[in-house]
């Protein structure tokens, strides 16, 4: 179990690097009402979000690794430490003062998962999921996914358009929603033993069509509004998800007994009072442009407001 959660650990830190990167170089895009494969060929010229990218698959190996040593219910929940880095980049690099109220979320945070796992002791479980709940867990996720994506570019009257953070946060929820569904994915191919019997199976081709698609929403969320609207929906739903594919497609089990599931429901309450309030943070929410990115040239002014 240890081993999984150094490697969760690991694994979050990079993707939080693939936030930061991305959003930086996502900021500079071209904003529009539509959803469209032109801002991925636009980004795939941008040197800091190609840095996110790599750092995202660096991510994605420890992940690969973390799930193989350990179930979905203990290594996704993990992975909402993700803010907690994003909040250690924006402290760092926006060189603002942090708050007490912003130590005291990321201490809830930290001891909010602890607890959790601790109460929760996720064990058991599956190795290969009948196909028939892969497929009702693939229409579920994806076409919820698919649901929220749409709503995101919805007006709330007629006449008017959705708000950046509306937006950003929107499909920050259905990236979440997405990367929670490879998540699982990635669990099963990390049961394969050797690299021909993972290309063998299903997996991995599932997983570049889903995790592109993912790569996709998360470009559109990061260049639509603010990180502080995005992130909450990668680091809450991303886990949340993952655990209950867990629980119902892998059969996981959870300590469910009356006094551990108050306990249980407490530590997710500290823990997601320090998402939503650490994703509010001037260190995320305010930071300084200039800190963010790379020197313009000469009588150019980059906007990054994230």
């Amino acid at each position: 179990m240890s081993t999984a959660i150094v490697l969760a650990l690991i694994a979050s830190f990079c993707t939080a690097t693939s936030s930061v990167c991305q959003r930086i170089g996502a900021s500079t895009a071209p904003t529009g009402d539509k959803f469209t494969l032109k801002l991925l060929l636009y980004l795939a010229r941008n040197p800091m979000w190609l840095a996110g990218v790599a750092s995202l698959i660096l991510g994605f190996v420890f992940q690969v690794v973390a799930l193989h040593f350990g179930g979905l219910a203990l290594v996704q929940p993990i992975f909402a430490t993700e803010l907690i880095f994003v909040f250690g980049y924006m402290a760092v690099i926006g060189r603002r003062n942090i708050r007490k109220t912003d130590w005291m979320a990321a201490v809830a945070m930290a001891a909010g998962l602890s607890v959790f796992l601790f109460t929760a002791a996720p064990s058991g479980g599956r190795v290969h999921p009948p196909a028939t709940l892969w497929w009702l867990a693939g229409i579920s996720a994806l076409g919820l996914a698919a649901v929220v994506t749409v709503a995101a570019y919805v007006p709330l009257r007629r006449g008017s358009r959705p708000s950046p953070a509306r937006k950003a946060a929107t499909i920050g929820i259905a990236t979440g929603i997405s990367w929670g569904f490879v998540a699982a994915v990635i669990k099963e191919m990390s049961t394969h033993n050797t690299l021909g019997s993972a290309l063998s199976s299903w997996t991995p081709y599932v997983l570049v069509g889903v995790g592109g698609l993912s790569m996709l929403l998360a470009a559109h969320a990061l260049q639509a509004g603010p990180l502080a609207a995005s992130q909450p929906g990668f680091t809450i739903v991303d886990p949340l998800v993952a655990s209950l594919l867990g629980i119902f497609v892998f059969s996981e089990h959870l300590q469910l007994d009356p006094a551990d599931l108050a306990v249980e429901a407490l530590s997710l309450g500290a823990l997601v009072w320090g998402v939503i309030t650490l994703s509010h943070s001037r260190l995320i929410h305010g930071e300084d442009p200039e800190s963010l990115a790379p020197e313009p040239p000469v009588n150019v002014r980059l906007n990054v407001d994230v």
